[in-house]
């Protein structure tokens, strides 16, 4: 069947192909990637996706229009009878659109390769052979069929691989934050101590983000760019064995150089992620402490940042210096495997044994080994990249807490006896240095006693020990005769409440900061916990009440405001062992004895650390320490009655 019109538009389409390809490669060579390239990329986006479509539509709906009139709707027949100018206006602004993404993409591993991809190049040199020699329409309408089908099917696996993998990397990041989170909140406090909060942060944001989303993304090309690699020297050896071989040279060539490359890169991303973690720091400290820092007249903390900065710009210079080394080699060595492939290609063309839509198949073939054969060097030095930052994910995560097994003891009743047997403390970070020496004391039930002792003598060490924070290094402290360890965790600090001198609040409403961690807590429980610690008044003097909003930290409350919330805070889970320590030292004299009394109520041990020595005269057992040992204990009476440590203490806060 002759096809008279078909004819002209076969050169036009040869000429188009031929014409992006040679835009691509020229813009990608002479526009620096950067403004230009992020502009073409989304103005020619959706030109760019209409490719697949323009390249076979043209010349195939204008036949099918002139075999079957009236058969097609108006848009095919407009859009197959645009003219040259068009044609080439829109393949032109494809080409740049390829460029621009070649610019913009940061890695290789964007470019996701398709099955249907690998066998285009076959189909355009049985084009150019059809046209060399007798034309033949039926074999050249084959040839176009099966272009657009590849395309389209490619283009297709494309888009829902894309989808699903996106959807599965959110998933993956999710579950990951949420398990390293965990992990960290049920470390010991030693691990605190020594790992410095703004590289948890970045641990917990960027590492977990690498780690989930591009190890994932690369291992994943990479298996792609494999099985391309392999079919692609399938196709190019059933073209030329010879030419086949002599292109695998460019293998142990790519390999070197990323070996070399790869050694240099992991160790400078290595300090950029330190470098980072090391800025979120500063930052982390400063607005965290802004009321310290501005007291001190510190405000040139921007210059310790900006240092900070320049530092990692310095870094991320040396690592961008080192990528551009690479890809100029890179680009050198195809630039030569795709001369060489020429010079050989023409011998064989010559000698017969190659045709030239065989010799340009073979070449795109191999533009596209080359391509993919970079990815796969990349993706092996990026993802060794990438399991660096994975390596410290794990760590966290599979940290053994240095604290021992939570205990099942959970009874029916408490009530709330503490003994402290020859206890002897240091903490984990100074294991040589005790602070507690042999403490043997105990709290009794309905009784409020008081924990007095110069700066350093261990007395916060005991609040630490009661909650269970730390280990004794000597020596036993039970709760009505068991070991605290025995207790089951949960259990243990519903019973056991502290209130410290400078309390943390969270951010949300006084309801939410008073019921913090309980599950099932009413209005009622929180208003009478309210009550009890002094805080209804000025709760009730807040606008929205119970609902008003602390801000972070609980900045919009004063230092009163927040003990009285934290009381309320301990006083809701009616604890059978209430440790105070300074909790009440931005009170007033008469509203804390009315604390004491409320926090007796019910037959609970009530343990009192000040410094302030006028607050503790009114209880009914005073304990003194002095460098972790118990010197005097007994009632203030007694305690002056012996003129020891404790009535030099007093004296001294009656000069000052």
């Amino acid at each position: 069947m002759q096809l008279p019109v078909l004819r002209p538009w076969a050169p036009l389409l040869l000429t188009d192909l031929i014409l992006l390809w040679f835009l691509q490669w020229l813009l990608g060579t002479l526009f620096p990637p950067g403004l230009l390239a992020l502009c073409l990329l989304g103005k020619l986006g959706k030109v760019g996706q209409l490719l697949p479509t323009l390249c076979p539509s043209t010349p195939l709906f204008l036949s099918l229009s002139a075999l079957v009139p009236g058969a097609l709707s108006a848009a095919p027949v407009l859009l197959a009878s645009a003219p040259w100018a068009w044609m080439r206006l829109a393949y032109g602004a494809v080409g740049l659109d390829w460029a621009g993404i070649l610019d913009v993409a940061p890695c290789p591993s964007y470019s996701c390769p398709t099955p249907g991809e690998m066998l285009i190049p076959h189909y355009i040199g049985r084009v150019i052979d059809i046209l060399g020699q007798d034309f033949d329409p039926d074999s050249f309408i084959t040839a176009i069929c099966f272009m657009f089908l590849f395309s389209f099917g490619s283009s297709l696996s494309a888009g829902c691989l894309g989808g699903l993998f996106t959807l599965l990397q959110s998933q993956i990041n999710l579950h990951i934050q949420c398990m390293l989170f965990s992990s960290l909140l049920h470390q010991d406090l030693t691990f605190f101590q020594e790992t410095k909060t703004g590289k948890l942060n970045s641990c917990l944001s960027l590492d977990t983000n690498l780690m989930s989303c591009w190890l994932p993304l690369n291992v994943n090309v990479f298996l792609w760019s494999l099985v391309k690699v392999i079919r692609l020297y399938g196709f190019m050896f059933s073209l030329s064995p010879r030419l086949t071989f002599l292109s695998m040279l460019e293998v142990p060539l790519s390999m070197a150089a990323e070996r070399v490359y790869n050694v240099q890169h992991q160790a400078v991303l290595q300090k950029i992620q330190d470098a980072e973690a090391e800025a979120g720091q500063i930052v982390w400290e400063a607005v965290g402490s802004l009321k310290t820092v501005r007291s001190f007249g510190a405000e040139d903390e921007t210059q310790h940042y900006e240092r900070a900065l320049e530092h990692k710009c310095q870094l991320e210079w040396c690592r961008d210096w080192e990528w551009a080394v690479y890809q100029l080699f890179g680009q050198v060595s195809q630039l030569g495997m795709q001369v060489l492939m020429l010079n050989c290609g023409l011998r064989q063309i010559l000698a017969g044994e190659l045709t030239r839509g065989s010799l340009i198949s073979f070449l795109l073939y191999q533009g596209d080994v080359g391509s993919y054969m970079q990815d796969l060097v990349y993706i092996c030095g990026d993802m060794v990249s990438n399991v660096g930052a994975a390596e410290k994910v794990f760590r966290y995560l599979d940290r053994e807490p240095q604290m021992p097994p939570p205990g099942t003891l959970a009874p029916s009743s408490l009530q709330g006896l503490v003994e402290f047997q020859d206890v002897s403390f240091a903490y984990p970070t100074q294991p040589t240095k005790p602070v507690l020496k042999g403490v043997t004391f105990t709290l009794y039930p309905g009784k409020v006693t008081a924990l007095v002792g110069p700066n350093g003598a261990g007395k916060s060490s005991v609040a630490a020990l009661l909650q269970n924070l730390y280990q004794p290094t000597g020596g036993r402290l039970l709760l009505d005769g068991e070991p605290l360890t025995q207790y089951q965790h949960q259990y243990l600090h519903s019973q056991v409440s502290v209130v410290g001198q400078k309390p943390v609040l969270f951010s949300g409403s006084v309801r939410d900061n008073i019921a913090y961690g309980l599950e099932n807590c009413g209005d009622d429980e929180v208003k009478a916990a309210a009550q009890a610690a002094h805080a209804d008044g000025f709760i009730a003097n807040m606008e929205h009440g119970l609902d008003t909003a602390v801000g972070e930290k609980g900045s919009q409350l004063s230092v009163g405001q927040k003990q009285c919330v934290a009381i309320a805070r301990a006083l809701v889970r009616n604890p059978r062992v209430l440790i105070l320590d300074e909790a009440t030292s931005a009170l007033h004299m008469e509203c804390e004895q009315e604390l004491q009394e409320k926090m007796l109520q019910g037959g609970r041990t009530v343990l009192v650390i000040a410094c302030c020595l006028q607050t503790v005269q009114a209880t009914d057992h005073i304990l003194v320490l002095e460098q972790g040992k118990v010197v005097q204990q007994g009632t203030h009476t007694e305690l002056m009655a012996q003129r020891g440590l404790y009535h030099r203490l007093v004296q001294r806060q009656l000069e000052d």
